[in-house]
């Protein structure tokens, strides 16, 4: 275990660095809050020594981060789960992805899209076949993930939005689907749009824009975070970058959309893949 010294014992950063003593105990955090959460699984995920990665779990649970619950006695065995002080790293893996795709992958530029060859865009296409951890649909369901959207005279839309590339549309979207929801519910598929917006202006905005489906607050980063969803940060807020997920009704995902630059264009492009996929 780290050695915090003392002229550090004032300072928060320098003891959570005691607890997440390496960038190992960071991707298995990553890892756990993806739904990856026995031993043998996260050992093939990170390619670590079977030793090390029993190191830094006992820590890990040591230090309250994640929490051990049982799925088998004889031999004994277990799933690593995030305690309420683990879930409370989500946001700095959210900060962490999105300055290392900023600042690191790329240009510095502030941008709420991506290219279609990015390492972004990759990593989100590569979420085909995977279930979403920890959700629940009552039937196969869109997702739309949108950066923002406010009612008229709300305070929402920070300085320079505008000048955002692919910021803008969020309205434009919610009410293309609004008015093709019938042509969704005739397939048996329901529509949810996702944001980081506080519930209270989700609500105040579907009830403006008189959106027949709900929408759902992420406030807390857990689907962000889980799934490792492309985000930028705007307004002090970290916000999702447009994309589309059609999930079954096990909360797997079956198709992707990102990225996503015509935000009216996108609704018709997923009619036509519900269309195929459950005709």
């Amino acid at each position: 275990m780290r050695h915090v010294d003392p002229v550090d014992a004032e300072c928060g950063i320098a003891q959570a660095l005691g607890v997440l003593t390496d960038w190992w105990a960071f991707l298995i955090v990553r890892d756990v809050a993806g739904g990856v959460t026995r031993f043998d699984a996260l050992q093939r995920e990170l390619g670590m020594s079977r030793r090390a990665l029993s190191e830094r779990l006992a820590s890990l649970v040591e230090h309250g981060v994640l929490r051990r619950a049982a799925y088998s006695d004889r031999p004994p065995r277990y799933d690593y789960l995030l305690t309420a002080k683990g879930e409370g790293l989500l946001p700095v893996l959210i900060a962490l992805q999105d300055w290392g795709t900023r600042h690191v992958m790329g240009d510095g530029s502030l941008t709420a899209t991506a290219t279609p060859t990015s390492a972004e865009a990759r990593r989100v296409h590569a979420l085909g076949g995977h279930r979403i951890p920890g959700f629940t649909v009552e039937s196969p369901t869109v997702l739309y993930f949108f950066p923002g959207a406010y009612a008229p005279g709300a305070q929402g839309y920070p300085p320079g939005w505008a000048d955002i590339p692919g910021a803008a549309g969020c309205t434009l979207e919610s009410t293309t689907y609004a008015a093709r929801a019938g042509e969704f519910a005739a397939h048996g598929v329901r529509i949810t749009g996702v944001s980081t917006q506080r519930p209270d202006q989700l609500e105040a905005f579907a009830e403006h824009a008189q959106l027949p489906f709900p929408l759902l607050s992420d406030q807390d980063g857990r689907l962000a975070a889980s799934l490792r969803l492309p985000t930028f940060r705007a307004g002090g807020t970290d916000r999702f970058k447009r994309l589309t997920l059609l999930v079954d009704e096990q909360a797997t995902i079956r198709a992707v959309q990102f990225p996503v630059t015509d935000p009216a264009g996108s609704v018709a492009e997923m009619l036509d893949v519900v269309q195929a996929s459950f005709r």
